[in-house]
């Protein structure tokens, strides 16, 4: 149990870590690899520009034909540590530095996060209420108290918000490989 929660939180770490920076070296992968691969930035790189028509975003395409709601998606993966899954939701929240993750609204008036894999972003702008196909994988999550805050900062929460986040959050995560918007 130690093992899942030091690879959730591995894992968690180097999220928050390529959501502020962007890196310029690979790091080498074993004491014995020591190549460093240098990428050049251009101008072009700090801002990209999505295609305002533009819908669908991730690798791969989502089939809304097999979406279920997002309370089937709950129930579903009651009792679960993950569970692929596509479904139908309205976006709470986006987050407005880099358009890197959602927040979905639960009937109990709580939310859960909507990560995107391989760290593939959506319009900033996207209004909350917008309508979105989801495809991915639901897992159990242990978000970090530095990760919680980073998420604060990101969704312009106050300095008070932020400083009021003491404790590890646990509870459900959402990693989309491919998101279709409603507009």
């Amino acid at each position: 149990m130690k093992k899942k929660h030091l690879m959730i939180g591995l894992m968690t770490a180097g999220f928050f870590a390529s959501c502020n920076t962007p890196s310029t070296t690979d790091a080498p992968t074993s004491e014995t690899d020591s190549t460093e691969v240098v990428v050049e930035e251009t101008e072009e790189e700090e801002e990209t520009t999505i295609d305002p028509n533009q819908t669908s975003f991730g690798p791969n395409k989502v089939d809304t034909t097999i979406a279920i709601s997002t309370e089937e998606l709950l129930a579903q993966f009651e009792g679960k540590t993950e569970l692929e899954a596509t479904f139908k939701a309205e976006i709470n929240e986006t987050c407005s530095k880099m358009g890197c993750w959602i927040n979905i609204a639960k009937e109990d008036g709580e939310t859960f996060r909507v990560r995107f894999k391989d760290h593939f972003t959506i319009p900033v702008d996207t209004e909350p209420g917008t309508i979105a196909y989801m495809s991915g994988k639901a897992i159990q999550d242990t978000v970090s108290v530095d990760m919680q805050k980073h998420f604060l900062e990101d969704a312009n929460a106050s300095q008070e918000e932020i400083d009021a986040v003491t404790e590890v959050k646990y509870g459900m995560t959402f990693i989309a490989d491919g998101i279709e918007i409603v507009k």
